[in-house]
């Protein structure tokens, strides 16, 4: 199942998802191969993850799309007409967003690199593992764009670059060539290219514009090619960043790396921006999606006046 995943470019995340919701499934039956099973195997399964675990409406819906992908991509057997899945009703939440004040008020709690990543979310509405894996050949400065390439849909979009952060990713570049410069005379300077271009072009492992934008502290030994690499920095580490940020201004809101792409969306939406604009720069494919900011600004809300204000 995991080749099969691998061979049709399921993401690295959607892999371990589909795979941990597999074994779930089978260890649910107590080990029996899932080809002795049926569809009201399925179907008990999933009841077991409502009312046992009491998981969500769309968490029901993963294991699901796991279960079945299994069944037909791989065992390739037909579990017929799953109707009772259309029973799972989930929730519509409405993303948390930060107003302009207190995207401010964050970023003065921020410094150095993760203050030019944050910033990078909220100025172009980069996901947190889109502005992680960026490496320096997708920063154009003279045009002021960015090619984001490791999109969630596998579909390049380009994104504008703030004139605010110009000036800021002219002196990371320096710094980062300084680093990669340092690393090729240590005898490393090393990055890991996606598919087999490090085969079609024997020099772009260590060419600078294949290199990571914001890479990680230290280099990592490759015991197979014995040569040593350097990887993007942690996700994690500028998630945590962001939430102490949070904690210390006493936003009274759940606050995470992705609340600066919903309030990208927003704020841009309010200042007039088209709403097919926001989809293309957000990179969803369904207008559905970029609909829910519509939902967020609640302009019409905003001007009600409720009763309780003239009694």
């Amino acid at each position: 199942m995991r080749y099969e995943l691998r061979r049709r470019k399921y993401s690295p995340r959607t892999e371990q998802t589909y795979c941990h919701w597999v074994k779930q499934y089978i260890y649910f039956h107590h080990k029996q191969h899932p080809q002795d099973l049926s569809k009201e195997d399925v179907n008990q399964f999933l009841t077991h993850l409502a009312v046992n675990r009491k998981v969500s409406g769309t968490t029901q819906a993963t294991a699901l799309n796991a279960i079945v992908f299994l069944y037909k991509q791989i065992l390739e057997i037909d579990l017929g007409d799953l109707d009772f899945i259309k029973t799972v009703r989930r929730f519509k939440n409405i993303p948390t967003v930060l107003s302009r004040e207190e995207v401010a008020a964050l970023f003065g709690q921020l410094k150095g690199t993760e203050k030019l990543k944050a910033a990078l979310m909220y100025g172009a509405g980069l996901r947190v593992s889109e502005v992680s894996t960026l490496r320096v050949q997708d920063i154009d400065l003279n045009l002021k764009t960015i090619t984001v390439r490791n999109t969630k849909g596998m579909q390049a979009r380009v994104v504008m670059i703030p004139d605010r952060l110009v000036r800021a990713l002219e002196k990371h570049l320096i710094w980062r060539r300084q680093l990669h410069l340092n690393d090729l005379y240590s005898g490393g300077g090393y990055v890991a290219l996606p598919d087999a271009l490090s085969r079609k072009y024997k020099n772009a492992p260590t060419s600078f514009e294949w290199q990571y934008l914001f890479p990680s502290n230290t280099q990592r030994l490759s015991k197979k090619e014995n040569v040593h690499y350097r990887w993007y920095s942690s996700v994690r580490t500028l998630q945590k960043a962001v939430n102490r940020a949070a904690k210390r201004i006493n936003i009274n809101k759940r606050v995470s790396c992705h609340t600066l792409r919903h309030s990208f969306a927003t704020h841009l939406l309010e200042s007039g921006t088209d709403i097919r604009t926001i989809q293309e720069l957000m990179g969803h494919k369904d207008l559905n999606t970029t609909m829910i900011y519509t939902h967020v600004l609640r302009q019409g809300t905003r001007q009600v006046k409720s009763p309780l204000d003239s009694l």
